[in-house]
């Protein structure tokens, strides 16, 4: 009895090693990275821009999403207010690793579609708290990934993952992610400058299931230095309705919706 016990005891420190083991940052991260969205996405998306004073502005946004086998494309529509109105931004995210986003963004004042330049990558988008990359699909490869501990946030388990970038030049010198474990969402993530300070805090608020699919519909950018806020809120969301594939090219977001 005694042996079984001692070889028993050993079977699970062995498992329980194994399962260690099975799960890295880079797998983590990877499952963030291809958990299923669908093979659509259209919604309404509130942009709310928030001051240090309180003040706010709000866009109100037309979004629409689709997968293209191994690339993703996303076109917004500016509905309001009245000085964004008409401005549409695209990006199409590939799987290929190494391969980075293209983008394009159309002002209706100029009437003509400007393509983002890697250089502007940091910039602001529209004046909130996201650059251009932020709206982007970080490729996994792109960084180092580290599991730093596991921790709980508003009741619920996250994987806690540190991300160095491979691109010296990167804008973030790193990010921390907690990653909601049985989801596969990011809960909350923090962005440091190139001076390893702190810069932004993303936090996810709402999170909804439609048809089987997790949905971020609520989350702020919080910019710590600027003491500045994104608030994105979506509404609306149809999964799977069948959005035609010439709704994301450089014609239609000249056209409009």
């Amino acid at each position: 009895m005694k042996k079984l016990t001692i070889i028993f005891i050993a079977v699970l420190i062995m498992v329980a090693t194994l399962s260690a083991q099975e799960i890295t940052g880079l797998k983590i991260i990877e499952n963030v990275y291809n958990r299923p969205t669908g093979q659509d996405q259209e919604a309404d998306l509130t942009m709310s821009l928030i001051n240090s004073r309180g003040d706010e502005r709000v866009r109100e946004i037309k979004q629409f999403l689709k997968e293209f086998g191994d690339m993703e494309k996303k076109i917004m529509f500016f509905v309001s207010p009245a000085d964004v109105r008409n401005t549409s931004f695209m990006n199409w995210s590939y799987d290929k690793a190494g391969k980075d986003d293209d983008q394009w963004i159309y002002l209706p004042a100029l009437k003509k579609v400007k393509r983002i330049s890697s250089d502007s990558k940091s910039d602001y988008f529209m004046g909130s708290d996201f650059t251009y990359d932020d709206l982007g699909d970080r490729h996994p490869s792109s960084d180092t990934h580290k599991l730093l501990r596991e921790e709980e946030i508003d009741g619920e388990m996250c994987f806690v993952v540190e991300s160095i970038p491979k691109e010296e030049e990167y804008m973030y010198s790193k990010t921390i992610t907690w990653i909601i474990k049985d989801k596969w969402i990011g809960k909350k993530k923090e962005f440091y400058d190139e001076d390893e300070n702190l810069l932004k805090i993303l936090t996810v608020k709402e999170v909804v299931k439609i048809k089987d699919y997790f949905v971020i519909t609520i989350s702020e950018m919080h910019n710590v230095q600027k003491n500045h806020t994104t608030k994105m809120e979506l509404k609306n969301v149809k999964i799977d309705n069948g959005i035609a594939d010439n709704k994301f090219t450089e014609r239609m977001m000249k056209r409009g919706m």
